[in-house]
């Protein structure tokens, strides 16, 4: 009975995992910034989370300019970036406001720049994404989705 009962559990655990991620599932594949030669990349990963990363080309060489990821921790939704030159290298975490629906808000307020990661679904095809740091300062771009072969 017991054994039931941690199965169900753990059954009960992972959907809610699936069920808050599927809000996010949306940014998987590959995205263009739109007038840029900058891309982001999207994934989901055997553990229930999503992978990324930024990169560009250069002499026709891809050159990874940031490492991301979106998963639950204790039942949270985090967006964690890493980038080479900044922070020593160290990831930093930005947590979904749950409270906002009609996008998704990663944000840590106690980041210097940026303080919120916006994504806003404009069509199946078109993303927006606005970096926010203090009294609302920052930058958006749009980003097209890329068609896969």
């Amino acid at each position: 009975m017991k054994t039931l009962t941690s199965i169900c559990i753990l059954c009960l655990l992972l959907a809610c995992s699936e069920n808050k991620l599927s809000r996010v599932d949306f940014i998987i594949g590959t995205w263009k910034m739109e007038g840029k030669e900058q891309y982001e990349n999207w994934e989901l990963s055997n553990n229930k989370q999503l992978i990324g990363y930024s990169y560009k080309f250069k002499d026709s060489q891809k050159i990874i300019t940031e490492t991301l990821s979106i998963k639950i921790l204790e039942n949270t939704v985090i967006f964690e970036a890493t980038v080479p030159d900044q922070n020593e290298g160290k990831t930093i975490p930005f947590t979904l406001n749950n409270e906002i629906k009609d996008y998704l808000s990663f944000e840590n307020i106690d980041h210097d720049f940026p303080k919120k990661i916006q994504y806003k679904r404009i069509s199946e095809n078109e993303i927006e994404v606005t970096v926010l740091g203090d009294e609302g300062e920052g930058f958006s771009y749009k980003q097209l989705k890329q068609k896969t072969k």
